[in-house]
């Protein structure tokens, strides 16, 4: 169920999601309050869930990440132990930086960051070693046109 908000708590969440460094100052005059009402919104959306864990966004390629490769993943596999080992193995795997479940034909999609091809290949051999996997089919990522964390509240 979608939370309640009203428009001075979208101001500060779209002000938050552009740039959660800035002061509480920044925020409260970007959004047209003061400091106090602002701090007390913020808490409440913590406290409600909205607001979530504060992180860093880094530049992959800067930090000589260059290779994005989608992975398509069928299973023939569908009980309990093998989906319980399967996310094991996906968490455990700092390369994954996003895995969802599908309707469709495609059981998995995830969304991998190496530094190239042949760690790809290393991620992969890793990964069929430890699950046993139907079909899998990479997609190598040519050009990122838009990638945004930031939800049209």
């Amino acid at each position: 169920m979608a939370a309640r908000l009203d428009e001075l708590d979208r101001k500060i969440l779209g002000t938050l999601q552009a740039d959660a460094a800035q002061s509480l100052d920044e925020i409260a005059k970007k959004v047209g309050s003061s400091k106090t009402p602002v701090w007390n919104r913020i808490r409440k959306l913590r406290e409600a869930g909205i607001i979530g864990q504060q992180t860093v966004l880094l530049d992959a390629e800067a930090l000589g990440f260059e290779a994005c490769f989608f992975v398509l993943i069928r299973t023939s596999a569908h009980e309990a132990g093998w989906q319980a080992k399967f996310l094991k193995a996906l968490k455990e795997r700092p390369e994954v930086m996003e895995a969802h479940r599908l309707a469709g034909d495609i059981d998995y999609i995830l969304k991998v960051r190496v530094r190239n091809a042949r760690a790809y290949d290393e991620f992969y051999q890793a990964l069929i070693s430890e699950v046993q996997i139907y079909n899998v089919t990479a997609l190598l990522s040519m050009e990122e046109i838009k990638s945004t964390t930031m939800l049209p509240i």
